[in-house]
């Protein structure tokens, strides 16, 4: 599948899309079966799961290019600003978030793919919940080989199907994205407002159904 990755750095990030199904909603890790990195593709993977674990800095926010896309479950995010504002504000919203463990799947050129088990925990006695999901990391081509890659589309499976990028679900997880960073009052956040892409990001790829252009994979 990273064949088919453009190698073009100049693209924005929706050029660098990885669609996929999977046969099993089961994306629980096996870390004894993971595959090994060289050390700059870990420490990437270590930046990214620091994120993931509210552990938010300038330096990890930089693992993306300006014109990234970050898209999830709950949310759709079109440039690096969106970006900050999403990973500065998750200790706002949860009282800890911790890796319970990962297993690469794929190690590309251009593109990384991880399983991953992260366990949420809520303020005010909430009940903690554990998400098993597929990560998957398209590189920017100029970078992928580099000593610091830094990633063009950040997708984040939690079950068998892709996203369709339609409907009522998919327009409020992109409306929140839109205006988190601005309501933000973040020195963080405000030192990304440079990769702000304004009108000029490109449309949102949009898909038929969860299974469109998404071809099926064992995972």
């Amino acid at each position: 599948m990273s064949s088919s990755l453009p190698n073009d750095s100049s693209l924005p990030g929706e050029h660098f899309e990885v669609r996929q199904t999977a046969s099993s909603d089961d994306y629980k890790p096996d870390p004894s079966k993971s595959i090994p990195l060289s050390p700059p593709r870990q420490a990437l993977l270590d930046d990214i799961l620091a994120l993931y674990s509210c552990q938010p800095t300038r330096r990890r926010v930089e693992r993306y290019t300006p014109d990234c896309v970050y898209d999830d479950q709950f949310v759709y995010a079109n440039d690096r600003y969106k970006m900050a504002g999403q990973w500065f504000a998750l200790p706002k919203l949860f009282k800890e978030s911790k890796n319970e463990s990962y297993q690469v799947v794929k190690n590309d050129p251009l593109l990384i793919q991880f399983k991953n088990e992260q366990t949420w925990s809520f303020p005010g006695g909430i009940k903690s919940t554990t998400i098993n999901a597929l990560v998957s990391l398209s590189l920017d081509p100029d970078s992928a080989d580099s000593d610091f890659p830094q990633v063009k589309y950040h997708k984040d499976q939690a079950n068998g199907k892709d996203y369709s990028h339609t409907g009522a679900g998919f327009a409020f997880k992109k409306w929140q994205a839109d205006k988190v960073s601005g309501m933000m009052d973040s020195e963080d956040v405000q030192y990304f407002k440079k990769d702000d892409r304004g009108d000029h990001r490109e449309e949102v790829r949009t898909y038929g159904s969860g299974t469109a252009d998404a071809p099926k994979k064992d995972f």
